[in-house]
């Protein structure tokens, strides 16, 4: 019998612990573990420049776990993969899904071509709880809004698979390892912009283990209500780690569970499970609506009166709009690669609503600034700010950012922390800094127009004009 060799094509699953691919080809007798740079198929998708700074730590983390037997290709899977697969004489690949709708067209070619060449093709789900196809309404048709689609339709259905344990390594492919090399992949930008990610973050698995851990030790028993203040560490920043696959959902599940015996504690580790329902509801309406990334969900949103302004945008983009709050989380997003989920709300609530810009700019942006730019979600958040998504937050409601500011940042540790010029002046000014009598902007070392900038524009007007805007659009329902 001849010698069964595989192929493990690690993609959005940059982990060892609970990968079901990994483990099915560790089953085989050898096995040769890859990762290729997909930047042929990709498209418009591409990653980002943040991300791309992300994967090149990550895969570096990934080749020490692996001995430093990991692949690395760049170019198209189409292509690399058979001559893989004939230069190791292969006869099985593994891989876990991806639900990117690009990808999923790649992955549906590459699978055809290897069965007729008699290659096994096998996948898994490595990255969701629930599988897409699996959730449905009774009518078998997709669900639209999260709270029927996770409380009737995920929290109904099979329970996640649990977490397998780490594979053996001992049969990986001991044949001269042709590969790329890491920097040949050109992840890390020219510009060194990224220089304060360092700090911030600890790319690769055992990053994202010390994250949750940090988390369900300190951060869970205050989730639901301590998540709404970016100065305190009440949230659990795994999204890059759980984009990237270096922690699965299923384990983050779990291990979150483990801690339902602490009193107080139900009602935040509900919420918690329900926000990794949210990041599954937005791959879901991916997998369902591919056009989910570009086209408005809602079609009445079509004919709404976008404006083109780059002048606004570029302010906005680099933290100069005149209102504190907005411009600590542009600068957070900058300087971090992340940006606390309240402060995406309000930064995207001030794009599309104040400054009637198109979501996808800010979509385009995030895309390329966070470290955990996802299509699914990025998609699924900037729909739901705009109000043209699934579940979306009403048109109307528009998030005021003086009070989101005097609500939610309070003391203003985290505005002060990334609007440092306005480190002196007192909190009762801090998100109106326009509103401080001149003898405290100047006892505060401020003059506004030029070491912090005036108001973009008005707040009162910006919000009627975006009602104004938004009375125009086509009361059309989505059937």
């Amino acid at each position: 019998m001849s010698e069964k060799i595989a192929v493990h094509w690690f993609r959005q699953d940059l982990r060892i612990k609970d990968n079901p691919s990994l483990e099915a080809a560790s089953k085989c007798d050898s096995f040769i573990p890859i990762y290729i740079l997909d930047d042929t198929n990709s498209g418009e998708f591409k990653m980002g420049s943040a991300s791309r700074w992300w994967l090149y730590h990550s895969l570096n983390k990934l080749n020490e776990s692996l001995g430093g037997s990991l692949r690395l290709f760049k170019g198209d899977p189409c292509e690399i993969l058979p001559k893989l697969i004939e230069d190791y004489s292969v006869s099985n690949v593994f891989w876990n899904r991806c639900y990117e709708p690009w990808r999923i067209d790649r992955d549906k070619k590459i699978k055809n071509e290897l069965e007729t060449n008699n290659i096994i093709v096998e996948s898994f789900c490595g990255s969701l709880l629930w599988e897409p196809w699996n959730i449905s309404k009774d009518d078998g048709t997709p669900y639209r809004v999260f709270t029927p689609y996770y409380k009737k339709g995920c929290l109904n259905a099979s329970e996640p698979r649990l977490p397998i344990s780490e594979p053996s390594f001992e049969n990986i492919s001991k044949k001269d390892n042709v590969s790329d090399n890491l920097e040949s992949l050109d992840l890390l930008p020219k510009s060194n912009w990224y220089a304060g990610f360092e700090e911030e973050w600890n790319p690769g698995e055992k990053g994202a283990e010390q994250n949750l851990e940090e988390f369900l030790e300190h951060g869970l028993l205050n989730y639901k209500e301590g998540r709404n203040f970016p100065s305190q560490k009440f949230v659990s920043r795994l999204s890059p780690h759980l984009h990237f696959g270096e922690i699965s959902p299923n384990e983050v599940w779990y291990r979150a569970k483990t801690k339902e015996t602490i009193p107080g504690i139900d009602k935040s580790l509900a919420h918690f499970h329900s926000e990794l329902g949210w990041r599954e509801f937005s791959y879901y309406l991916l997998y369902h609506f591919p056009d989910f990334p570009s086209v408005n969900f809602q079609k009445k949103f079509d004919s709404f009166p976008w404006k083109e302004n780059k002048d606004l945008l570029k302010l906005w983009q680099s933290g100069k709009t005149g209102y504190p709050i907005v411009d600590a989380g542009m600068r957070e997003l900058w300087q971090t690669g992340y940006m606390h989920n309240r402060l995406r709300m309000i930064v995207g609530s001030f794009l599309v609503k104040n400054l009637l810009i198109h979501w996808l700019e800010g979509e385009k942006w995030f895309w390329d600034c966070l470290v955990d730019a996802d299509l699914a979600s990025n998609s699924a958040g900037w729909q739901w700010v705009a109000g043209s998504g699934a579940d979306a937050a009403p048109y109307f409601r528009i998030f005021n950012p003086i009070t989101q500011g005097l609500k939610f940042d309070p003391d203003g540790e985290y505005t002060k922390k990334y609007v440092p010029e306005l480190k002196n002046l007192p909190n009762k000014y801090l998100f109106s800094p326009w509103e401080a009598p001149k003898e405290i902007l100047e006892s505060s070392g401020i003059e506004l127009g030029v070491d912090y900038p005036e108001p973009i524009v008005d707040l009162k007007i910006s919000r009627e004009l975006a009602l104004e805007a938004f009375a125009t659009t086509k009361k059309e329902v989505n059937e």
